[in-house]
């Protein structure tokens, strides 16, 4: 459940509100897209830091589940989650300034109209660019979680060879997004694809069967059953 919280509260904040804000290179349109959706974008923070804080939770449940396998990787885990959280949150105080300039609540009025807004574009820029470096830790934390998974027995082989394509996946949407940005844009949707069936497929996993774990010997053989 804290999975699927992340997933609802993370998907609305950065997968439907965020694409709804932010216009690259122009600030009249996102200040306009700002305005517009004040009501709206102080749900999708809030949403975010919810979100967050889900994530957190989801770390120190699978690390109580699966320290046991390996304490170190299980702790390296669980500090790549709250390095990932607490960048997101920060950057959402990004967001909420620039909200907060848009909407008239900073008065930035000395600036002009044209000062104005590009003080809202630079905040929701740092934002875009701060989501990528959270995604640097977004995209380890499944490396450590592939292989807790795997060495467990808890979850089926075929999903932790997902997580690790899906930590590649991540990786290499980060790269292009600071070393050729130009290109970033285009290829973000592709460089998705594996992480969303990664993730989603923990998630049905986990909520569907739960995880497989020793219950009898029989024979000399573990037995794995569905809990």
């Amino acid at each position: 459940m804290l999975y699927l919280f992340l997933g609802v509260f993370g998907g609305f904040a950065q997968g439907f509100l965020y694409p709804k804000l932010y216009v690259a290179g122009d600030a009249v349109a996102t200040t306009a897209n700002l305005t517009a959706n004040s009501e709206l974008a102080r749900f999708g923070i809030v949403a975010d830091l919810l979100g967050q804080t889900f994530f957190v939770l989801l770390a120190l449940t699978l690390y109580v589940l699966l320290k046991n396998v390996h304490q170190g990787v299980a702790r390296a885990m669980v500090v790549l989650v709250v390095l990932a959280a607490a960048v997101t949150c920060l950057n959402v105080v990004f967001e909420f300034e620039g909200l907060q300039i848009a909407t008239g609540a900073v008065d930035a009025s000395s600036l002009g109209v044209s000062g104005s807004n590009s003080l809202v574009l630079m905040m929701l820029d740092a934002q875009h660019y701060g989501i990528f470096v959270a995604q640097l830790f977004f995209g380890l934390w499944l490396t450590p979680l592939a292989y807790l998974a795997n060495k467990s027995g808890m979850f089926p082989k075929p999903l932790g060879i997902v997580l690790v394509l899906a930590t590649v996946s991540y990786l290499l949407d980060v790269l292009v997004a600071f070393l050729l940005p130009e290109a970033s844009a285009g290829l973000h949707g592709f460089f998705s694809v594996v992480p969303a069936v990664a993730e989603i497929g923990m998630v049905l996993f986990l909520l569907i069967f739960g995880v497989l774990t020793p219950k009898a010997v029989t024979h000399g053989k573990r037995v794995l059953v569905q809990q």
